[in-house]
């Protein structure tokens, strides 16, 4: 059987938006942006943190649900019972509680080697840069043609010196083709998680809701983007100095 999104992301199906978006950016973690299990689980995720998405999915895997199978009773004594039930063992509770507690301890010391090796002030500059990303690229890649100056002034204190230059080259194409397209979008950062921590350099990986209108089309349409910002500290401040995005999807 091939395996669901939630097998992929190694939730249950009854799992909650919160506790899809943290198996996402633990799976992501430790991962190469390029490989192949890096880009899986984000399509995974797309599909999970999306309701209307997640919606049809689950309606496809309950199609796809192969009914239980039951034994034929041989014996005429009409006892058949289904091979599931049949096939069950039972594992003792103490070998259970035994296991929980080696695998308890495990993760608490994989976790205190893991804080001990990047150390405390590494974590807490990763956190800010993650936050400082979620609050910077949704003014980064939102504009209104009636409004491009302001819009753009906005983005810029967002910016590192030397991506702000490239950026407003960018901007000066959407000003040129802005009278013919009128172009209208509002951009929403709705999960993010860490590619590589650092210091002073940090990767976010973000997933950005764009709603799009512009001259040509009947009404708004929404885009999916995924977004990965390089931020910099500068001055005590984290700022982007880089971005690259991925082909929208609707």
């Amino acid at each position: 059987m091939t395996p669901s999104w939630y097998d992929v992301l190694d939730v249950e199906r009854t799992a909650s938006a919160d506790e899809i978006r943290a198996a996402w950016r633990s799976g992501i973690a430790d991962l190469e942006p390029g490989s192949r299990r890096f880009q899986t689980l984000n399509q995974a995720a797309e599909v999970l943190l999306d309701e209307r998405k997640r919606a049809a999915y689950d309606e496809e895997l309950a199609d796809q649900a192969p009914e239980p199978t039951e034994e034929v009773d041989h014996s005429g004594t009409g006892s058949a019972e289904p091979t599931e039930s049949r096939a069950r063992v039972s594992i003792p509770t103490w070998l259970l509680a035994l296991l929980g507690v080696v695998a308890a301890a495990c993760l608490a010391a994989a976790f205190f080697m893991w804080r001990s090796e990047a150390g405390e002030s590494t974590e807490d500059a990763t956190r800010a840069a993650q936050s400082a990303a979620e609050q910077a690229v949704e003014p980064l890649l939102s504009y209104d043609y009636e409004t491009l100056e302001a819009d753009q002034k906005r983005a810029g204190v967002y910016l590192t010196a030397g991506y702000r230059e490239k950026y407003d080259q960018l901007f000066g194409l959407i000003e040129d083709n802005a009278p013919a397209v009128q172009p209208k979008v509002v951009a929403n950062a709705f999960a993010s998680a860490i590619v590589r921590s650092g210091d002073e350099r940090v990767e976010v990986l973000l997933f950005v809701d764009q709603l799009t209108l512009n001259k040509g089309m009947s009404g708004p349409v929404n885009f999916k983007n995924q977004v990965t910002v390089t931020m910099q500290k500068v001055d005590d401040e984290w700022l982007i100095d880089n971005l690259v995005t991925t082909p929208p999807t609707q």
